[in-house]
């Protein structure tokens, strides 16, 4: 008899026996999804192995597969594989690792074509709903379908259902208020309509360096036995790293292979194809979390049926299921945004190396600032390297200067009218000098909103407006006159007076990229200035627009975040000027030295990357930090050294591998009993290399609701304590009130 092994979609970690019935023997393979009894009822699962035994000795007779999902495409077995390898490896259900390999849309095989969708049919409109309605339990639908659309371009109602909750009713509503229109026009079709044209483009003649790491790759390409499969791509900013992929891509292409693209931001993605599609036509898909099902689903079938051989896009392009997988390209891989914050909490670039190794792939991992992990390991010679240490076309890297804010402060004072103390003497008077000569300039700062935070002025009252769910203050927005939480997403109106003590006038601290606009757009009149962050990049183009904006110099300022900070190529953009350096170097975490040292390379790296020379003016409270002079000096090498050396001692990444231990739960004293209990536990399982650290309340400590408690371990050999770990996190019973989870390889402890 034949028997197929079964996961169900439902977060078991286990896998169930079936029988296959004979009329399906010849459909039912690894990767197939297909229809099975559960209990007392029908599931839908993926069938990870089949086996032929001559007698079943199971407690309980076999029950049947019932059929085969037709409609819903194969998994490769190679997928399946390193799902399986993710599951074991980053401490999750096999069930939530076979599902990242498979997007959504392409699960549901629903076709959304010829369904009405629904988008805003005015923002200000929306926000004074929410603004009126927020206290009201009977408009929290409304309200929910309304952020939802403010964060995408358009949706059907099957979108809306599965995202927010929202049934058609809440949408007839909507409408009846005028607060949302019908979108009559397939987004797939009218979004092929607004695509810009890119004209064909040929390859570059390399230089020396770049000659050097393509033959590197190459070799790589046409050597599967060798052992060493991956390499890093150590290049400074404007190096020519794309064109050192293109050609490497072109390779594999020549052998009959494909290729995987990865880039971190979905700002990226338009460049990037762009430049890709110049190069390669219509022969690469590309997937994003901006796209609609539709647009997904059409993306992901041309992979399957082989009419792409490159997939470009973020994290989840990794599992694209392109047959004779040659080449991986994970570029600007020391990205944080590359770690996945739900289960699976895999990192994209290290399930790239394991991909590359069982498909037999090449892996080249690109950056010029590189994750220590990966830099420790090209060191080592676990990895290739490859150094582009000189711009193409022998263009100088930007001239950078340190701006004392303090100091700018204090001349602000003394000089009403002189300076600004977020723009400084020296940043005005460059970004005159380059709007002057019809260049572009890039601001920087990595915090939205207009300010951090909203509070009473009155020196005997406390309030602070914070979410009440959420162990942080609201972000205040001004042209909106709302308050949003970065941690839930909950927005409500801002309040014109204290509700505390009713002081009439309210004090903004910190500030964000809309304040940023909102002075330069004072100081600078006559200048065209837009802005990039997530509030203003609402719609599923609005990238791509903005980005294309830039490019044709019709813009003349850019302001945003990160991202903006990287991967961007303008050859007008002759001045970055970052308003405050100092925004993430003083948050406790192990890696808040490595994040600002690249940040501020790469976003000093947009500037001076054509024929013009390049400024960069870095405004900072702490001109003599170690970490911003080893960036000003672009000198990565120093401070890895810098880093490294804290790191060593105290035996964290690249030095040992570190498991964060979560639990999560309305009740403190039960979060608190659960996390000790299992860590107990576990410390039976450490030997003496491993640290471990009692558990305590997260940075972070209530999210959502829901009080946080953190434990860690970390250690260089520390797999037996991940595996008991995952054992107990998963399968042995606690308390049904209390969610436990781990991130292996963690990014943070925030």
């Amino acid at each position: 008899m034949l028997i197929a092994q079964v996961i169900v979609e439902l977060s078991l970690d286990r896998k169930f026996d079936y029988l296959i019935p004979e009329e399906l023997s010849a459909a039912v393979r690894p990767g197939v999804r297909v229809e099975v009894p559960f209990g007392k009822s029908t599931r839908v699962g993926c069938v990870l192995s089949v086996s032929e035994v001559e007698n079943f000795s199971g407690r309980f007779e076999l029950k049947p597969v019932l059929a085969v999902k037709s409609n819903s495409p194969q998994l490769p077995e190679k997928l399946l594989q390193l799902g399986s390898w993710m599951a074991d490896y980053y401490c999750c259900s096999y069930e939530q690792a076979v599902k990242a390999l498979l997007p959504g849309a392409v699960r549901r095989a629903k076709s959304n074509r010829g369904k009405r969708r629904f988008a805003l049919n005015d923002l200000a409109a929306a926000d004074e709903f929410i603004r009126q309605n927020s206290s009201k339990k009977t408009a929290a639908k409304r309200i929910a379908v309304l952020q939802t659309l403010m964060q995408e371009d358009d949706l059907t109602a099957d979108e809306i259902e599965l995202r927010c909750g929202a049934t058609a009713s809440v949408i007839k509503g909507l409408l009846e208020l005028e607060l949302l229109v019908i979108s009559s026009v397939d987004a797939l079709k009218r979004r092929k309509h607004r695509k810009f044209a890119v004209a064909p483009d040929k390859p570059r003649t390399p230089t020396a360096e770049q000659q050097a790491a393509l033959d590197g790759i190459c070799q790589l390409l046409d050597h599967p036995e060798w052992d060493v499969r991956t390499g890093l791509l150590f290049g400074v900013t404007g190096s020519g790293k794309t064109e050192v992929y293109l050609q490497s891509i072109a390779h594999a292409l020549k052998l009959g292979k494909s290729a995987i693209v990865l880039v971190p931001e979905i700002s990226l993605t338009p460049q990037t194809v762009r430049r890709f599609r110049a190069r390669f036509g219509d022969a690469l898909a590309v997937l994003h979390s901006r796209l609609s099902d539709a647009e997904r689903r059409e993306e992901w079938q041309k992979i399957y049926n082989g009419q792409a051989q490159i997939a470009i896009g973020a994290r989840s392009a990794l599992f694209a299921p392109l047959a004779n997988l040659g080449l991986i390209v994970v570029d600007e891989e020391h990205e944080n945004s590359y770690k996945q914050a739900e289960a699976p909490r895999y990192s994209a670039r290290d399930v790239a190396v394991m991909r590359g190794k069982i498909e037999n792939a090449a892996v080249v991992l690109g950056s010029a600032t590189p994750a220590l992990e990966t830099y420790y390991n090209a060191l080592n010679g676990k990895y290739k390297l490859w150094k582009l240490e000189h711009r193409a076309e022998d263009s100088p890297l930007p001239e950078v200067r340190v701006v004392d804010l303090a100091l700018a402060r204090e001349h602000a004072k003394e000089h009403p009218g002189a300076g600004s103390t977020l723009f400084t003497p020296e940043l005005i008077s460059a970004i005159k000098s380059r709007l002057h000569c019809r260049e572009q300039v890039i601001l920087f700062l990595n915090r939205r909103g207009y300010a951090r935070e909203l509070a009473c002025p009155e020196e005997l009252c406390t309030w602070v407006a914070e979410c009440p769910d959420c162990s942080k203050s609201y972000i205040y927005h001004r042209s909106r006159q709302m308050l949003s939480c970065g941690l839930c997403g909950r927005i409500v109106p801002a309040p014109v007076h204290c509700p505390v003590c009713n002081a009439e006038v309210l004090r903004t601290r910190g500030v964000g990229t809309e304040r940023i606009e909102d002075i330069a757009r004072r100081i600078f009149p006559h200048a065209r200035i837009e802005r990039m962050d997530s509030d203003t990049m609402r719609g599923a183009d609005a990238h791509e627009i903005t980005l294309e904006k830039f490019r044709r110099g019709e813009l003349d300022i850019l302001i945003g975040t990160q991202m903006i900070a990287k991967g961007l190529d303008f050859p007008n953009v002759t001045l970055v000027g970052v308003i405050n350096a100092d925004s993430g170097l003083n948050i406790p975490d192990i890696r808040a030295s490595e994040r600002t040292f690249q940040l501020l390379t790469q976003v000093a790296g947009r500037a001076g990357r054509g024929d013009k020379h390049g400024e960069v003016i870095i405004q900072t409270f702490s001109p003599y930090n170690d970490v911003i002079r080893y960036a000003v000096a672009q000198d990565f090498p120093a401070f890895y050294e810098y880093d490294a050396a804290v790191r060593q001692v105290l035996n964290y990444p690249p030095f040992g591998h570190l498991i964060a231990l979560y639990a999560r739960g309305e009740n403190e004293s039960e979060v608190s009993e659960v996390i000790n209990a299992v860590f107990l536990k576990a410390k039976s399982f450490c030997h003496a290399s491993v640290i471990a650290v009692e558990p305590a309340p997260a940075p972070l400590a209530r999210v959502k609701g829901k009080y946080r408690y953190l434990a860690t371990f970390r250690g260089e050999k520390i797999s037996s304590v991940r595996r008991a770990l995952r054992q107990m996190v998963l399968h042995e019973v606690w308390k049904n009130s209390v969610e436990l989870y781990l991130d292996m390889d963690a990014q943070t402890l925030i």
